[in-house]
């Protein structure tokens, strides 16, 4: 199980894979699985049945889930990708940080 310093909401980059180099916004974190949900990012065809839920059946594209490793986070002050780190706050809590440019990351 990895350690995952992302959260729902943050902005992150593909790293590898069909869909390297896009940018997607997490919609779901799975950390006992080590993966992410991101929107638009790895969309995938469903054949589905008609059922009173979803109404309409056929080909469904829906985003699946990326590992975890694949994807990383972007500041939201510099706009580049970086590591998060944990920053002392004067409270005693602690924060994410960018690492290039040192701002809190909300």
């Amino acid at each position: 199980m990895a350690l995952a310093r992302i959260k729902k909401n943050d902005t992150v980059v593909v790293l590898s894979g069909k869909d390297r180099g896009r940018k997607g916004r997490i919609l779901a974190v799975y950390p006992k699985k080590s993966r992410v949900l991101v929107e638009k990012v790895n969309v995938v065809k469903r054949a589905t049945k008609p059922n009173p839920r979803t109404g309409q059946g056929g080909l469904i594209e829906k985003e699946a889930t990326v590992p975890l490793a694949r994807v990383m986070l972007i500041c939201s002050k510099c706009d580049k990708p970086t590591r998060a780190k944990a920053k002392a706050m004067q409270d005693g809590s602690f924060a994410r940080a960018c690492r290039k440019c040192g701002e809190v990351i909300e």
